[in-house]
């Protein structure tokens, strides 16, 4: 089977950043946040995140701001993945297969609208808790392959693609290893 990280690998982008740009442009109430976010950014960009300073760093916005988004999120993701749907690459339908697995660091409740647009029927990302805006689960880092071992675990992995080598446990994990930058597509295991 084919799996495949989110951000950067099949979105042209990190969904999370774009996310939180759609929301500065259509709710100034975020711009309190911006300040850390940014910060936040920047550490992930460089890969100076451990998973539990990520847990940390993104639960103040989650708990601040996105649990006084809640009685508007389900309609908020649609109207963002209306105008971000066009940012998965191209390339994706090529080699796509009715068992492919996303497992993204990206949290469910922006996964679940693109992945039942796109037809991915077997997913996982991070999940918080609606009520509370606290990490149930971060896939991230290492995390990735425990939670993909804990949701799939008869699953062999033929071909992985990733962006990035923060997916470096996944890569263990498969016989094959594509690295996409934009798109192309390069094997590198």
């Amino acid at each position: 089977m084919n799996v495949f990280d989110f951000d950067n690998t099949i979105y042209d982008g990190e969904t999370l950043v774009d996310f939180i740009v759609y929301y500065i442009k259509t709710d100034p109430k975020i711009w309190k946040y911006v300040p850390k976010l940014l910060y936040i950014y920047f550490k992930d960009t460089l890969h100076l995140f451990t998973v539990a300073e990520a847990l940390q760093a993104y639960a103040g916005f989650l708990e601040g701001y996105y649990v006084k988004k809640i009685d508007t999120a389900e309609e908020d993701v649609k109207k963002f993945w209306d105008k971000n749907e066009h940012k998965i690459k191209p390339w994706y339908e090529k080699v796509r297969r009715e068992d492919d697995i996303v497992v993204s660091g990206t949290t469910d409740f922006i996964l679940d609208e693109i992945m039942k647009r796109m037809g991915i029927k077997n997913y996982v990302g991070s999940s918080i808790d609606r009520n509370t805006g606290k990490f149930k689960r971060l896939c991230f880092l290492e995390n990735k392959v425990k939670i993909f071992r804990e949701l799939y675990p008869d699953a062999h992995i033929d071909n992985f693609y990733t962006d990035s080598m923060n997916d470096k446990a996944m890569m263990d994990i498969a016989d094959h290893v594509f690295f996409v930058t934009g798109d192309k597509i390069e094997q590198i295991k």
